[in-house]
């Protein structure tokens, strides 16, 4: 993969894909050279599709990224959430944030898109 932070998100989930549309519009409004891919790429990324539903995904400075680290990356790049990258950076914060992700969250969501796939 170059160097353009990347996005791999699951397009089947309205939550998903109503935030990562966000991050689309703003991404394009302000230029930023942010790429985003379906799920359909997985494999380019080494993931399977299965493996990349259970949380967002970013490419960024020669990594795979998941998780908070993921929107971390993501969020420093874009200027108006900058801010949120910093705050879930802070030790206590980040600790949390991470936690929350990774066992509430990350796991709804997964668990959501599996009813949804039948």
């Amino acid at each position: 993969m170059e160097n353009q932070t990347r996005v791999l998100y699951n397009q089947t989930c309205p939550i998903c894909r109503a935030e990562i549309s966000a991050y689309q519009r703003r991404a394009l409004r302000d230029g930023l050279p942010i790429r985003f891919d379906t799920l359909d790429h997985a494999a380019d990324w080494g993931l399977s599709a299965e493996d990349a539903t259970r949380r967002l995904h970013v490419w960024h400075e020669g990594q795979v990224l998941s998780g908070l680290a993921a929107f971390r990356a993501l969020w420093a790049q874009m200027p108006h959430l900058r801010w949120l990258a910093r705050l879930t950076g802070v030790p206590g914060v980040h600790w949390l944030a991470d936690r929350i992700y990774d066992h509430i969250l990350a796991p709804l969501l997964y668990r959501a898109h599996r009813r949804r796939q039948g």
